[in-house]
């Protein structure tokens, strides 16, 4: 019970800090491009590399609290790397970039920057010193049946959420697209066209990933080539 508790207690801090970052992102897209945005990969609130980046933080950088400056440079190190892995490995699964600090300063790939990074340091701070133990304060006053309960239901909608978001992506026949032109730029902005048109949550993603590109084009091609051979 006491280990089920405290699984339980962490995926629902993790939900939590998913949503705080999907409000953070609307809010700065909002202050940048004066326009309310849903942002993130899951059709709903939720942002689950500001949850990962939160649990990985509460876990590993606890001991630093001491030294502020040393907290700042691990949280720094923390969010970078998992940003970096989450823009690589949705690549990977999707032939998609879908962001891209390209035109920042300071960028590694296009899929990190100094000035994310340094934002991303300083709420690991503010999550390490007033955030975490604000909000598992407030946690640790829940009936433990009670939030047991309540996590497995925002973890039942959460993986619902997860299975359709990339149900959608899978189910993209970007094919003739990918064949008939060879221009990147053409195919990404295509590509955005084409998965606008198919439904409302095609083109909400569509806006939530302004950066969205195809990648990997050759690559896709010759596959797509030898699947027709056959």
């Amino acid at each position: 019970m006491e280990l089920l508790y405290d699984i339980m207690f962490y995926l629902l801090l993790f939900i939590i800090y998913s949503f705080i970052g999907w409000v953070i992102e609307v809010i700065y897209v909002y202050y940048d491009e004066d326009k309310l945005v849903n942002r993130g990969f899951l059709i709903g609130p939720c942002c689950p590399i500001y949850g990962v980046s939160s649990i990985l933080m509460i876990f590993l950088l606890d001991k630093y609290k001491p030294n502020l400056e040393v907290l700042f440079v691990m949280a720094v190190l923390i969010c970078t790397i998992t940003e970096y892995l989450t823009s690589l490995i949705m690549e990977k699964l999707f032939n998609t970039r879908w962001w891209d600090y390209s035109k920042q300063k300071f960028n590694l790939n296009g899929r990190i920057c100094l000035k994310t990074s340094i934002a991303f340091g300083l709420l690991g701070v503010l999550l390490i010193y007033v955030i975490n133990p604000f909000i598992s304060s407030l946690l640790l006053k829940f009936n433990p049946i009670v939030l047991i309960v309540v996590s497995s239901i925002f973890l039942i909608v959460f993986l619902i959420d997860l299975c359709i978001s990339f149900n959608i992506i899978s189910k993209l026949e970007l094919n003739q697209v990918l064949l008939k032109i060879d221009n990147t730029d053409t195919i990404s902005r295509k590509v955005r066209e084409k998965i606008a048109s198919k439904s409302i949550l095609m083109k909400r993603l569509i806006n939530a990933f302004p950066g969205f590109k195809i990648t990997n084009i050759n690559k896709i091609k010759e596959r797509i080539k030898k699947k027709k051979k056959k």
